[in-house]
């Protein structure tokens, strides 16, 4: 049942009825994935598809299962399939198992970690303007400190590299000091940067933004910025153009410019309406996402998507935690993983499906049918559960 996605000369070819894996996810994703795929169906129902849908195992289910938190069988589940879709998934702090997330972005080297911010009619928000915000992230998913390069403080491995650096460079490190490496490579950067501009151009964006913490990091971040900025004027001259080779008239031509992350994390508050696309670092861009979300209604609706452009796959994901003191009572916004579902159908060709549930949700906000995380912010509101959320929102297709 159902046919693989593949991949021809660069080009995904999809078939009327994929087969796509997914990961429930743990905590509540017993309960938003099901109303996610509920909208899912019926969306792809409407337009005469349908989707094979193949559950893998991750996270606590997979542990509790197989005693593996992340099984093989799922990795070649994605890599084979090329495209799949998951819940939040458990990732214990300052000890154990590290982020099976991370993992994931690193065993198939999804490079490019997509976040598009928007508003959508009708959601509470905590700033005046949230219709201003209109933005696309594209966060580099493999280096930076993210790339889980630590030694842990006091051991002798630790202790082994703050003599060499002593020794080799004579940097003074407090011996009590754990020690990470934050590697940024240029093949890894302009890779990231140059999905961010082929994406600018598909969509017809005006700008792209180099956000960086080169001013202190001179050559780490400060040498992404300065990779972008090569790039630019050795592969997209005919299309983009630097600040600095245009003062800051690009004419019709996309322009790319860079800000301070710092600065950044403000200006997108205060003037959030010259930011379009952003490409940026690993911390950077985590920070950054989250910090729009909240904009335009908070995590719990933020989609994501992990792709490399390259290989063609792609793993579309709820950005939120797993929340487990409301897992199994039918109650938390489903809308990150709905939203990340409609990033995977643009991303699938589909773009009739994820226009479907765009604007069935959008109605489904204005008639003021929301979950509680909605609710409690919106006068006149009805609180529906998880579940009625979805089929609210499969009515309105």
């Amino acid at each position: 049942m159902g046919t693989k996605i593949t991949l021809k000369n660069g080009v995904l070819s999809v078939p009327d009825d994929p087969i796509i894996p997914f990961i429930e996810g743990d905590g509540t994703g017993v309960d938003i994935w099901p109303a996610s795929q509920l909208v899912f169906d019926a969306a792809a129902a409407k337009r005469g598809k349908s989707i094979e849908w193949q559950e893998v195992l991750a996270g606590e289910k997979a542990f509790n299962e197989t005693g593996d938190w992340l099984p093989e069988a799922t990795v070649q589940s994605f890599r084979d399939h090329l495209i799949g879709i998951k819940g939040p998934l458990t990732t214990p702090i300052g000890g154990g198992i590290r982020s099976l997330n991370v993992a994931l972005r690193q065993i198939m080297d999804l490079y490019v970690c997509l976040r598009p911010v928007r508003w959508f009619t009708g959601v509470p928000s905590p700033v005046k303007h949230p219709e201003k915000v209109d933005m696309v992230i594209f966060r580099e998913n493999t280096e930076d400190i993210y790339a889980g390069l630590e030694l842990e403080e006091g051991t002798p491995e630790a202790k082994k590299l703050i003599e060499m650096l002593k020794d080799g460079f004579g940097w003074e490190i407090k011996p009590d000091s754990g020690i990470g490496i934050k590697p940024v490579s240029e093949s890894g950067s302009k890779r990231l940067v140059r999905a961010a501009l082929e994406y600018a151009v598909k969509r017809n964006r005006k700008s792209v933004t180099l956000v960086h913490k080169g001013n202190i990091m001179k050559y780490t971040e400060g040498a992404f910025r300065n990779w972008g900025y090569e790039l630019v004027r050795d592969e997209f001259s005919d299309v983009a153009v630097g600040w600095d080779d245009c003062n800051g008239d690009p004419g019709d031509k996309i322009l790319v410019k860079d800000a301070i992350a710092d600065i950044t994390l403000q200006q997108v508050l205060t003037r959030p309406d010259e930011f379009d696309v952003i490409a940026t670092l690993n911390l950077n861009g985590d920070y950054l996402s989250d910090a729009l979300a909240a904009q335009v209604g908070g995590i719990g609706i933020a989609p994501g998507g992990n792709i490399n452009y390259v290989t063609g796959h792609g793993i579309f994901e709820a950005t939120h935690g797993t929340a487990p003191k409301y897992a199994g009572q039918d109650k938390v916004n489903p809308g990150s993983v709905i939203l990340s579902g409609v990033m995977m159908f643009e991303h699938l060709g589909w773009q009739d499906v994820a226009d479907d549930i765009v604007r069935a949700l959008e109605a489904t906000i204005a008639d003021k049918i929301v979950t509680y995380d909605f609710a409690r912010l919106m006068d006149g509101a009805k609180e529906v559960k998880t579940s009625q959320f979805a089929k609210a929102i499969a009515e309105r297709l």
